[in-house]
């Protein structure tokens, strides 16, 4: 009998410490962190701010929006790199209106054309937008949010 009191002591011990190695552990405060998403009202939906070093390291690239000749009628292009599908089908690009800075903005494609993109109306030509990068920022607009 005394040796299962020992035994069953050792074994709730051992399981002691296992359950202590197993506790969260006291985190220092992260530094700045390299995303900030702020939800706007309006056609922008979001904005992305991105450090210098979190812009390089997902390479963000980017284009203008052009006005060019399509079946001899002007429309509004960029590239289909720049085009995001959400989860229901809605097509968006970012904008980038200052360095660092995306937001998220709503298109209408009228159609595709090799690595083309027709926009409905609504994006002036020279706009600045997201090829390379954007879905890791459509991504940052749901891993880095607070609830």
């Amino acid at each position: 009998m005394k040796y299962t009191h020992r035994s069953l002591l050792i074994v709730l011990a051992a399981s002691a410490l296992l359950l202590a190695a197993c506790s969260p552990k006291q985190e220092t405060p992260a530094p700045d962190s390299p995303v900030q998403v702020e939800h706007l009202d309006g056609a922008q939906t979001t904005r992305v701010t991105l450090t210098e070093d979190a812009a390089k390291r997902i390479d963000i690239q980017t284009d203008s929006v052009q006005l060019q000749d399509v079946g001899g009628v002007q429309q509004t292009v960029i590239p289909y790199s720049a085009i995001v599908y959400d989860t229901e089908g809605k097509t968006w690009i970012y904008v980038s209106p200052d360095p660092l800075t995306y937001l998220r903005t709503p298109v209408q494609v009228e159609s595709i054309d090799g690595d083309d993109a027709v926009i409905a109306a609504g994006l002036p030509s020279g706009t600045t937008v997201v090829t390379v990068g954007a879905e890791e920022l459509f991504g940052s607009e749901t891993e880095f949010e607070e609830e």
